[in-house]
Formats: C-alpha cells, sequence, structure tokens
C-alpha cells in the first residue's frame, strides 16, 4: 500500500498544512497570496530564509519546555560534496498551483460530504471514497479541523491513522505548542518536531511502502 500525501485543513476551510511521501508528481509553487505561510515550505511563492515560520525556534520541545535553537555555524548543503550522487532526473511538476489543489481537495471533502448527509441523514459520516487512481481518508474533529490523506485506490481505511496523527504529534506539538497560533487565519500550522513526528508514524505503520 502506497500513501501520497496529507493535508490539514482548518475550520475556516483553510489547508494549514501539508506533507507528502511518495508523491509522483510534484506540487506546484503557489500563487502570490494563495496560501499561508508555514504550510509546506517548498511551494510557498516567496520564501524567507530568516521567516521563523519555517526556523527550528518556531518549535517548543515538550520535555524541557523551551524553545530549540537551530545551529547557525552549520554548512550550507550547497558546501556538501556533489561527486559521489547519481543525477536524478528532474521531477514532474503539478499544472495546478498547490493553492488551487488544496481547494479542489477540500472542495470534494465538502461535496461529498453534504451530499452524504443529504442523501443517508446527519447520522451518516463521509470516511472515504475511491477512484481508479487513488483514495481519500477523511477524519474529522469536533474543534473543525479536517484531516486528509491520499493514498493507493487498493488501501484499506486509513482514518485510524489520521486519528493517531490528531492524539499524537497534532496535540503534542501543535495544541499544546504556545508558538503556534492557531486559528489564527493569517500563518499555517507546521513546525519541525510535528513534521518530524508525523513522517515517523506513517513510516513506522506496517502498510507503509
Amino acid at each position: 500500500m502506497t500513501i501520497y500525501s496529507l493535508y490539514i485543513f482548518d475550520k475556516h476551510c483553510t489547508c494549514v498544512y501539508y506533507q507528502d511521501w511518495h508523491r509522483t508528481v510534484r506540487p506546484k509553487t503557489a500563487v502570490e497570496g494563495g496560501m499561508l505561510p508555514a504550510v509546506y515550505a517548498p511551494v510557498y511563492p516567496s520564501r524567507n530564509p530568516d521567516d521563523a515560520s519555517y526556523s527550528n525556534r518556531n518549535t517548543l520541545s515538550s520535555s524541557s519546555g523551551i524553545v530549540v535553537a537551530v545551529n547557525d555555524d552549520a554548512p550550507p548543503a550547497s558546501q556538501v560534496s556533489q561527486s559521489h550522487v547519481a543525477q536524478q532526473p528532474p521531477q514532474p511538476t503539478s499544472s495546478l498551483p498547490f493553492d488551487e489543489e488544496a481547494k479542489l481537495v477540500y472542495g470534494v471533502v465538502l461535496s461529498l460530504r453534504n451530499m452524504i448527509k443529504k442523501l443517508s441523514g446527519k447520522d451518516e459520516q463521509f470516511t472515504n471514497y475511491q477512484t481508479s487512481t487513488y483514495k481519500l481518508h477523511l477524519y474529522e474533529t469536533l474543534s473543525g479541523y479536517k484531516f486528509v490523506m491520499l493514498s493507493d485506490p487498493n488501501a484499506d481505511s486509513l482514518r485510524f491513522v489520521l486519528r493517531q496523527i490528531y492524539s499524537g504529534p497534532f496535540l503534542e506539538y501543535v495544541v499544546r505548542n504556545p508558538l503556534v497560533d492557531m486559528d489564527s487565519r493569517e500563518r499555517g500550522i507546521d513546525n519541525e518536531y510535528f513534521r518530524m513526528s508525523t513522517d515517523r508514524l506513517v513510516r513506522g505503520l506496517t502498510v507503509f511502502q
């Protein structure tokens, strides 16, 4: 089973976090003003290396309760020798800017959820749907956050994975992190500890390939 990507939307219908694993088409840079900072740095239109949105300083260590600083003396990646690294062909890029892609994903979730409620009643929950190329999984929290994961179409329900992300890394490094301003409508929730913990959780799944 292959897990492609993860989107998190807040109660304002805004994408506040994105992460991918086995995506074959690279997401395209968002248009200026189309997305919040601190969602996914590689597609942010005017990324500033000094922006605290993407700094380790924006992460609170849960064990010590202090802000984690970075080592400014570390050599940049450009200084690392490339002599033994094989040249890889450039990965194809999506035709849609990331902000439009995120809106489409949310639009699909909202439309299907509303359709199911109208056809089946308010007690019926929309948890996933499948096409010939992918399967979408949804977990919605009581506070209005929607966790959306895309996988290959043969995957079983991954709602339990989304629940684990919410009850584990999300609560630990986002909700309980005073440096993350939730529901600000001005920035996302990305920070290094949350991203690393989510990545470790997903890659540790027995179903992950």
